[in-house]
């Protein structure tokens, strides 16, 4: 039994997930809605499946690449919650098990040699990005990626890519006439994606240290110029 954790982009969600499949799941789209939410869908999800914290086997955290912010709410409140409850805690790569989700959302639509990319959104067109083959072999690593009509050239001349994740529909007008290209919209980050990796590192004992862990930013975090008189 596996409390999970995503908070790495505007989506806030948790799951109470087992390994036959996701026993409960709050989710919400609401902006800058992280911190008000993620106690109260933890208590949620807890209470829909009638259990208690003693009953956990571990907590799993998204651990990114994505939002500062959203991620240091995320892993804060995990961390808490493995302190209180004496549980340990995993670490989930955020695009690794969106990778997962499409893939259980697409089915056999996937062709043995289509790549999935997912994406998330960083701004203009930069995206964080990795690459994934139809079985989720990682075969590029994450990467702070700015997008043009030449990205991806190296793979989309011998392969179809499937791009989802927030990163995915700006990018609709550069690969409008590319066939091998197709974009998914509508798919976000779910802490019900993060099923089958917390499960594994659980069998593995795959676990960070709670005192110590810090989130993947990929990029470091640069405070904006405040625009308040005197500051």
């Amino acid at each position: 039994m596996i409390l999970c954790l995503e908070t790495s982009t505007s989506v806030c969600s948790v799951a109470l997930n087992e390994s036959c499949c996701t026993l409960a799941l709050r989710e919400s789209e609401k902006q800058n809605a992280h911190s008000e939410k993620i106690t109260t869908f933890i208590k949620e999800v807890m209470e829909i499946a009638g259990i208690g914290y003693s009953q956990l086997d571990a907590v799993a955290v998204s651990k990114g690449p994505g939002s500062y912010t959203g991620l240091r709410i995320g892993v804060s409140t995990a961390k808490g919650i493995c302190y209180a409850a004496d549980l340990p805690m995993m670490a989930i790569d955020t695009l690794e098990a969106m990778a997962y989700g499409m893939k259980e959302k697409l089915g056999s639509q996937i062709a043995e040699n289509d790549l999935l990319i997912p994406m998330i959104d960083a701004r203009r067109m930069e995206v964080y990005a990795a690459v994934f083959d139809a079985n989720l072999n990682r075969i590029q690593d994450t990467a702070a990626l700015v997008i043009d009509e030449n990205a991806f050239d190296d793979l989309k001349k011998d392969h179809r890519l499937w791009l989802f994740g927030d990163g995915a529909p700006k990018l609709k007008t550069v690969f409008a006439d590319q066939p091998n290209i197709s974009i998914v919209e509508g798919f976000n980050p779910s802490a019900a994606y993060m099923r089958p990796l917390a499960e594994r590192a659980l069998l593995n004992k795959d676990f960070v240290d709670v005192a110590y862990f810090e989130p993947f930013y990929l990029k470091d975090f640069i405070a904006g110029k405040p625009h308040v008189k005197g500051l």
